[in-house]
């Protein structure tokens, strides 16, 4: 029997405030354990949470960004639960009455665009992080992140394959990172994922059982997770055998999920309406204002770079990935009109150094004024593409003018025809064995003779007038 695998995705994403969602302790990653917290995070007697008007304007951004209905009215539920990360013994989340509610996102798939639904998208407090020791049967516990504000974005169960949720993924992760609302830091957990795996018999309607997944802290790893659960989830329908509700986590090192725990439904949380918080309401000129503010975003972006400038969809795909990046290509394109070669540029060598450096284009050492101007040399004929090489190497290094580089380190393009055909006929007299296989027909030789020009002026020759040179003076 064939399965089609019915996937969704739970998203986490912590907000960019500098305080905390209920208090007004510091959200800054990695402080010593346990220094930043107060007796609200920590849920002391007798304290009081008061809501952080930032996170709920971050919250509506991307409830905009992704076409959500905003509800006019929503309330914190408490969500009741023991983990030794969650002091209060309970977490502050929202339930019956979201913030938002029915929205979407576009994807690329290999069959064209895909509509993603999502479901809701609500505000909650992070909890706390336990630290195992390896060595030792120990845990500790750190409460810096406790309190700390996330959104949590659910989608409906619309993929159909590990590619698709990595897309939906990888598009939710750049809306935020545009709207400057998260980082989209997976390995700081500042950007989390739990899927829902389950497998149905294709061409029906009514879901299969589903797996939970956690633990997944890359893109790559939510792939190989989702591919390892429709494989487990196969293999047991396929012996006969039930698929167990419950959730799993991913062992990136084994490459398998393993089980956690079953699964909780939602009335094991005992949720009810949190009696120290008011509800949320959130009039229509305050969501106009705050969608006056918002940028234009990847997916729109990308269309617009297709048309504007005429570069392939995968260019566009790579440059507006960051917000940051699409403004470097587009102030290049600005200064240097032939948005392709720019673009080759940028996901080529620029793009490569800045991997290698675990840079991010933010600190790049290349000014778009700096990239902009060594590529009018290139085509002004002043230095050759191969020398354009060195030249951006030693501008990523020293951060230099290409004008300067080209100078000090005397780069400039041979380009003097005379000097050059003095050049090509005492080539040609020492290889006339060459010269004459050229002249039989043999005209891959001329690569011979273009190398040996390149050798003697190293090569700092202009390799068109080089090899027409060539051309002419061996008929």
């Amino acid at each position: 029997m064939e399965y089609e695998p019915v996937i969704g995705l739970e998203v986490h994403a912590q907000m960019l405030t500098s305080s905390k969602i209920f208090c007004g302790c510091s959200t800054q990653f990695g402080a010593e354990p346990n220094s930043l917290t107060c007796q609200v995070c920590l849920g002391m007697p007798g304290v009081l949470p008061v809501l952080n008007k930032k996170v709920v304007e971050y919250a509506t951004k991307m409830a905009l960004a992704t076409d959500c209905a905003i509800a006019p009215y929503s309330q914190f539920a408490r969500k009741n639960y023991f983990y030794p990360d969650l002091p209060k013994g309970y977490q502050i989340s929202q339930y019956e009455l979201p913030l938002a509610e029915h929205g979407r996102v576009e994807i690329d798939t290999d069959a064209g665009p895909k509509q993603i639904g999502i479901t809701r998208i609500h505000m909650e407090e992070d909890a706390g992080k336990l630290v195992h020791d390896d060595y030792n049967p120990k845990s500790y516990v750190d409460f810096n992140r406790t309190g700390t504000p996330l959104i949590e974005i659910v989608s409906e169960p619309d993929m159909r394959s590990s590619e698709e949720a990595a897309a939906y993924l990888k598009i939710l992760r750049d809306i935020l990172v545009y709207l400057e609302i998260c980082d989209g830091n997976m390995q700081e957990g500042s950007f989390r994922c739990d899927a829902n795996v389950s497998l149905r018999p294709a061409g029906t309607e009514p879901f299969g059982t589903r797996a939970e997944l956690k633990n997944m802290n890359s893109f790559r790893n939510v792939q190989r997770a989702i591919e390892y659960e429709i494989r487990r989830q196969r293999a047991l329908l396929e012996d006969g055998q039930e698929v167990v509700q419950e959730t799993r986590l991913w062992d990136a090192a084994k490459n398998v999920t393993v089980s956690m725990r079953s699964k909780e439904e939602s009335h094991d949380y005992r949720y009810f309406p949190d009696p120290d918080l008011v509800p949320i309401v959130i009039d229509q000129a305050w969501i106009s204002r705050i969608e006056q503010t918002l940028p234009e975003l990847p997916t729109p972006k990308k269309k617009r770079f297709v048309d504007q400038y005429g570069i392939p969809v995968y260019d566009a795909g790579v440059l507006t990935s960051s917000r940051t990046l699409a403004d470097y290509f587009e102030r290049c394109v600005d200064l240097f009109p032939e948005a392709k070669t720019v673009s080759n540029w940028v996901m080529g060598e620029l793009l490569r150094e800045l991997k290698n450096d675990e840079r991010e284009i933010e600190q790049c050492p290349v000014t778009p004024e700096n990239l902009a101007e060594m590529l009018t040399l290139i085509k002004n004929g002043v230095i050759s593409g191969k020398i354009a090489k060195t030249v951006f190497e030693e501008m990523y290094q020293t951060g230099d003018a290409p004008k300067s580089i080209v100078a000090k380190k005397g780069l400039a393009q041979v380009s003097d025809e005379g000097h050059l055909a003095q050049m090509v006929e005492q080539i040609i007299a020492e290889h006339p064995k060459e010269a004459t296989g050229y002249k039989a027909g043999k005209t891959k030789l001329l690569g011979f003779f273009v190398g040996e020009v390149m050798k003697k002026t190293k090569g700092q020759a202009n390799p068109s007038l080089v090899n027409q040179i060539i051309k002419d003076k061996l008929g």
